[in-house]
C-alpha cells in the first residue's frame, strides 16, 4: 500500500467529545465502480499512490485509513432552512471519515455523501444518486477553475443500487462521493449547542476553530476572541460569495447548515450557473419566493452570519459581535469588485469609483442584451485589447447600442492583467467552458442511457483548460 511521504493523518474533531458527533458505519454496497478520483488533490495529502482497488477499499467500503484512530463520525448540527429553525438536523447521508494535513500543512477533512444512514437520516435512505455525484464533481471543479473558494470532489464511486427520487427519473443509479475541504464545522454546529444551552461546548468549539483554522487569534481571550472569530468567518464568507457572483454560480440552498467556518462552497445540491445576467435567477425549483436567487446570495450570507453571531451571545459580547458582522458588507463589496475585474482579466488599478461605474454599466448592458454570461466574459477577457476577437465571435451582433459604447469607454481605463494569458489556446476558441443546465443534462443523457462517460470526461477537460488559462490550474482550495 503506497501512501506518500506527506501522508499525515490527524483526527481532531473527535477531541470535542460525544456531544458533537455519533460514530456510524458505512452502508454495505452491492457494487463498487470507480468513476472519478482527483489525483492532484490526492497527491496533496499523500493518497495518490493508492491503487484503484485500495482506493475503493478506503473510499467505497470505508476501511479506516492508517493512523486515523477514529470511526466515521456523523456530525451533529441544527440550522435555519429557508429561515425556519430546524433542530432535527445532522449528517443524514454522510460522515466525517478522517482528517489529514496537506503538503502545505493545512488540516483537511474527508467528508462523505451517500455513504449510508445515520441517526440523523430521518426518513431518508442515506444514499446519493449518481447524477447528484456527477453534478457535485462538475460544480466543484468549475469553481476551482475560476479560483472560487470551494471543497474538492476527491472521489466518486458508483455503488450498484437503484434509488427512488421525486426529482429524478426513477429508479436511478446510486453513488458515494468523498469531498476534501478544510472544515465541516457549520454555522449550524454552533446553533445546536446554543439551542441546547451548552455554553461550555460553544467555548470548546470556538477554541477548536481558532486552534485549527484561525491560529492568528490564539492570543485573544474571552468575548474578544469570540468576536474576532466571527469577524474572520465573515471575511471568509464574503470572499466565497463574491466568487460565486463573479462565476455566475447559484448555490440554491443557503441554509445555515450549508455554510462552514472556513468559507468554502460545499453541500452542492440544486446548483446552477447563470445562462444570462438575471438577479432573480433561482436554482432550486422549491425556492418559490426567490429567497436564494442569484442577486440575493450576498444578503443570505449576511443573514446567516447574524445567526452565527446570535448563537454565540452566551459566550460573547453583543456589541462586539455586531461590530464583527459589520465587517461583511464592505468586505463583500471589495471582494466582488476584485472578483469581477479578475473575471474580466483586467487590473484593478486605484480607481474604486471607476471600477464601480464600469461594472454597473457592464451589468446594465448584459441584462438588456441577454448575452450569454460565460460568453461575455470569454469574449472580453483581457479588456479592450480583446475587442477585435470579441467582434469577430459568435456574439458580435449583441455588442452594440449606447449602453455598450458607454461600457467600452469605462473599460478602456483598465489595463490587461497578465496579458500573456491571452495567448493560451483556450482564448482562441469561440465558445467558453460552460456548465449551464443544458450542458449538464446533455452530458448526463449518454451516461443514463448508454453508460457513455465521454462527454463527462470532455467537459472536465474543458473546465481544466479554463483553469489553466486563468492561472488556477491545478485548482487550489
Amino acid at each position: 500500500m503506497a501512501f506518500g511521504t506527506n501522508y499525515q493523518p490527524e483526527p481532531r474533531f473527535i477531541e470535542l467529545g460525544p456531544e458533537f458527533a455519533d460514530p456510524v458505519e458505512a452502508a454495505d454496497f452491492p457494487q463498487h465502480r470507480l468513476i472519478w478520483r482527483d489525483q492532484e488533490a490526492a497527491r496533496s495529502v499523500g493518497l495518490d499512490g493508492l491503487s484503484d482497488g485500495e482506493w475503493i477499499d478506503h473510499f467505497g467500503r470505508f476501511v479506516v485509513l492508517p493512523g486515523m484512530n477514529q470511526p466515521p463520525l456523523a456530525m451533529r448540527y441544527h440550522g435555519h432552512q429557508f429561515r425556519t429553525y430546524n433542530p432535527q438536523l445532522g449528517d443524514g447521508r454522510g460522515f466525517l471519515f478522517g482528517q489529514l494535513r496537506d503538503d502545505q500543512g493545512r488540516l483537511l477533512d474527508l467528508g462523505t455523501k451517500g455513504s449510508g444512514q445515520t441517526p440523523w437520516s430521518r426518513q431518508g435512505d442515506g444514499r446519493l444518486t449518481l447524477k447528484g455525484g456527477v453534478r457535485e464533481v462538475l460544480a466543484a471543479r468549475m469553481l476551482q477553475a475560476q479560483g472560487v473558494r470551494t471543497s474538492k470532489a476527491l472521489s466518486l464511486i458508483e455503488t450498484g443500487e437503484k434509488l427512488i427520487r421525486s426529482d429524478e427519473p426513477s429508479p436511478t443509479r446510486s453513488a458515494v462521493l468523498v469531498r476534501l475541504q478544510h472544515s465541516h464545522v457549520r454555522f449550524g454546529t454552533f446553533q445546536r449547542h446554543a439551542f441546547l444551552d451548552a455554553p461550555e461546548r460553544l467555548e470548546a468549539l470556538v477554541d477548536h476553530c481558532i486552534s485549527l483554522y484561525y491560529p492568528q487569534l490564539g492570543g485573544l481571550e474571552g468575548p474578544e476572541r469570540v468576536a474576532a472569530l466571527v469577524r474572520e468567518i465573515a471575511l471568509a464568507t464574503a470572499e466565497m460569495v463574491a466568487g460565486w457572483m463573479a462565476a455566475g454560480f447559484v448555490h440554491g440552498v443557503l441554509n445555515t447548515d450549508n455554510m462552514n467556518v472556513t468559507g468554502e462552497s460545499f453541500d452542492y445540491g440544486p446548483w446552477r450557473f447563470l445562462p444570462v445576467a438575471d438577479a432573480s435567477f433561482t436554482a432550486a425549483y422549491f425556492d418559490q419566493t426567490g429567497l436564494y436567487a442569484y442577486g440575493r446570495q450576498p444578503e443570505a450570507g449576511l443573514w446567516n452570519l447574524k445567526q452565527l453571531a446570535g448563537a454565540l451571545l452566551a459566550i460573547g459580547d453583543s456589541d462586539s459581535l455586531t461590530e464583527a458582522i459589520r465587517a461583511y458588507p464592505p468586505a463583500f463589496a471589495a471582494a466582488q469588485q476584485r472578483a469581477l475585474l479578475a473575471r474580466l482579466g483586467v487590473q484593478a488599478g486605484e480607481e474604486g469609483e471607476a471600477a464601480r461605474h464600469m461594472l454597473d454599466a457592464m451589468f446594465a448592458f448584459m441584462a438588456r442584451s441577454g448575452v450569454s454570461w460565460d460568453g461575455f466574459f470569454h469574449d472580453w477577457f483581457g479588456g479592450l485589447v480583446s475587442q477585435t476577437r470579441a467582434l469577430a465571435g459568435p456574439r458580435a451582433d449583441l455588442y452594440q447600442g449606447s449602453d455598450f459604447t458607454e461600457w467600452l469607454g469605462w473599460l478602456d481605463r483598465f489595463p490587461t492583467d497578465r496579458p500573456e494569458r491571452l495567448s493560451h489556446p483556450y482564448f482562441g476558441q469561440s465558445d467558453p467552458a460552460s456548465l449551464v443546465i443544458d450542458d449538464v443534462e446533455a452530458l448526463w443523457a449518454p451516461i443514463a442511457e448508454a453508460d457513455d462517460w465521454s462527454l463527462f470526461s470532455r467537459k472536465l477537460a474543458e473546465i481544466d483548460q479554463l483553469g489553466d488559462a486563468l492561472g488556477h490550474c491545478p485548482p487550489k482550495a
